[in-house]
């Protein structure tokens, strides 16, 4: 399918009052035939789900579907993933939040974002209230960006689910997250795989892990924490009462990190799954995990 295709697509959808979900991804339709299907969306009252992903619609074609996402009534998932998508078309989609009233999830995985983009994100999430999982992984997006999506946070109380993996948002990024975790009441899953927070944004997310009551999932795989980063993390473990889930893979922990998270461990009653995969443990570090499990109840 071209962008010819997407014209026929068009017409159908004008009059179309039965069909809910459309898949077009890997269809080549470009920024011509996203243009189309945005006008379309216009009108079009019965769509709840478009999937875009992997089409090189670019900015262009995102602002079209900016402008049809500020009038659209019935979307509530749109996935735009693989897309070439730079900080204007990020900044048009983030003008459509401000004034959109029912889309609930939009994928950004791997486009062109970068903090400039992230801000017209994050600021679009002060006023919105109904968006509540955004993907923005594999893009640009580094400690400025994650400052303006952190104060969104602050404010925001709808969205649950922040995806920010494969960026380069540091530990001055993590910063601003934890800060805002600390204040947040609605955000359940976080995930920051690689994004080089280190073991200094590991210590800003234990002020955050001791605060927080809402966070059950958080992904910190890939982020070179180390010991340091484990010791931090287990300190805030000790006294969260709501994160389930938390993934510490690849992150160059030893034992005196696995020791730590351990202890945290004999305390902490409510979290269910801890993945170490290809870190260093040792038997030292595995004993003291084991140890801990025979408390852990």
């Amino acid at each position: 399918m071209g962008e010819t295709e997407a014209e026929y697509l068009y017409d159908a959808l004008q009059h179309n009052t039965t069909l809910s979900t459309l898949d077009l991804s890997c269809k080549e339709i470009g920024y011509g035939g996203a243009q189309y299907l945005a006008i379309a969306l216009q009108h079009n009252k019965a769509l709840t789900t478009l999937n875009l992903s992997s089409n090189e619609i670019g900015d262009i074609g995102a602002q079209s579907l900016g402008d049809a996402l500020r009038h659209n009534t019935s979307l509530t998932g749109l996935g735009l993933l693989f897309n070439e998508i730079g900080d204007a078309g990020a900044h048009s989609l983030g003008n459509a939040l401000r004034y959109n009233t029912t889309l609930t999830t939009l994928y950004l995985f791997s486009n062109k974002i970068r903090d400039s983009g992230a801000q017209s994100l994050g600021n679009a999430l002060r006023h919105n209230k109904t968006l509540i999982e955004l993907n923005l992984g594999s893009n640009e997006i580094r400690d400025i960006g994650a400052h303006s999506l952190g104060n969104a946070l602050q404010h925001n109380k709808a969205l649950t689910t922040l995806d920010l993996s494969y960026n380069k948002i540091g530990y001055g990024g993590a910063q601003y997250l934890a800060l805002a975790l600390q204040h947040n009441k609605s955000g359940t899953a976080l995930n920051l795989d690689s994004n080089e927070i280190e073991n200094i944004g590991a210590g800003f997310l234990r002020d955050a892990l001791q605060h927080n009551e809402a966070l059950t999932t958080l992904n910190l795989s890939w982020n070179e924490i180390g010991d340091i980063g484990a010791q931090s993390l287990g300190d805030g473990l000790r006294h969260n009462t709501s994160l389930i889930t938390l993934n510490l893979g690849k992150n160059k922990i030893g034992g005196t990190g696995a020791q730590s998270l351990g202890d945290a461990l004999r305390h902490n009653t409510t979290l269910t799954t801890l993945d170490l995969e290809e870190n260093t443990i040792g038997d030292i570090g595995a004993q003291s995990l084991g140890d801990a499990l025979r408390h852990n109840t």
